[in-house]
């Protein structure tokens, strides 16, 4: 059954079977044949064919058989690596995926620790912007989500762990009204911002609405990096974590624009179920010395 559900998994990823096949390495007639051995013992179809088209559909039970059939894998390798592993010794692999601003500059210092601590533990790093890494963890592809925006509310472990300061940034040769309200200094400039699904984006969004701001134009860039390095070369103004350009404020490449009363947000992690793999646990203790600061 574990190899059938191992097939059946690889099929909906790959929407076809013939790339399952190359990408598990068994035969195409092998592929189909586990398929029909978890159709006929759930007694209902999981996939449908069309011939014509040489497409597959997954149906309302094959998509709940492929959530089930990750989180029964994921836990049967848990349980594997942790009768494997000593006390003295913790061992398995860490899937941890993080959003950008968490991924470049809080994680590394972190990781850095655990990984001297803990040289057993293997770790398989995704950083990608907030909603992709929800996605990820919804579907069971990492152990823990480390985000900086707003997810749905479902059935999740959902913790903040760091309190993170935005600023806005701009060239350092910006000129502004320094008695003027923020609307009236900073409408009709170029804002320079996250892509959808950022939670930076997300942030942005709301610091405008909240004061009435009105961009004259919006660029949309993919990285933290690129909207830094778009304001230091007079692109634009942003409004980012104070993470990102801290040390390009200190060598007086970018200069941030002073705010009234400082604006934060909450960096938060999501897990799965209070019965974590050791990984994870040694994790969150790391995390929560090492990075917490609420």
């Amino acid at each position: 059954m574990i190899e059938e559900l191992k097939t059946f998994i690889a099929v909906v990823d790959k929407k076809s079977f013939t790339k399952a096949a190359i990408a598990i390495n068994i035969s195409q007639p092998s592929v189909s044949l586990h398929i029909s051995n978890l159709e006929n013992y759930f007694h209902t179809r999981l996939i449908e064919r069309s011939n014509k088209q040489r497409n597959i559909f997954i149906t309302a039970q094959g998509d709940l058989l492929y959530k089930r059939a990750k989180q029964i894998l994921s836990v049967l390798e848990e349980t594997k690596e942790e009768l494997l592993q000593s006390d003295q010794s913790p061992c398995g692999t860490l899937r941890i995926g993080a959003s950008m601003t968490i991924g470049e500059f809080l994680l590394p210092s972190i990781l850095s620790e655990f990984m001297k601590s803990y040289p057993n533990i293997k770790l398989d790093m995704t950083i990608e912007n907030t909603e992709h890494i929800y996605e990820k963890f919804k579907n069971r592809d990492i152990d823990i989500a480390l985000i900086e925006g707003t997810v749905p509310v479902e059935n999740y472990i959902y913790h903040n762990f760091y309190k993170d300061s935005m600023v806005i940034v701009a060239p350092v040769s910006f000129q502004y009204d320094k008695g003027a309200e923020l609307k009236t200094s900073l409408s009709n400039q170029t804002w320079i911002h996250r892509e959808k699904g950022s939670g930076t984006g997300e942030n942005l969004n709301i610091f405008l609405n909240s004061y009435g701001i009105s961009p004259k134009n919006l660029i949309t860039l993919g990285s933290n990096y690129a909207i830094k390095e778009a304001v230091k070369n007079h692109m634009g103004i942003s409004f980012i974590s104070s993470l990102v350009v801290d040390e390009s404020v200190k060598h007086k490449e970018v200069k941030i624009i002073p705010l009234k009363n400082q604006y934060y947000r909450y960096f938060s992690y999501l897990i799965h179920e209070n019965n974590l793999p050791k990984a994870v646990e040694l994790f969150l203790e790391r995390l929560h010395k090492n990075g917490g600061n609420i």
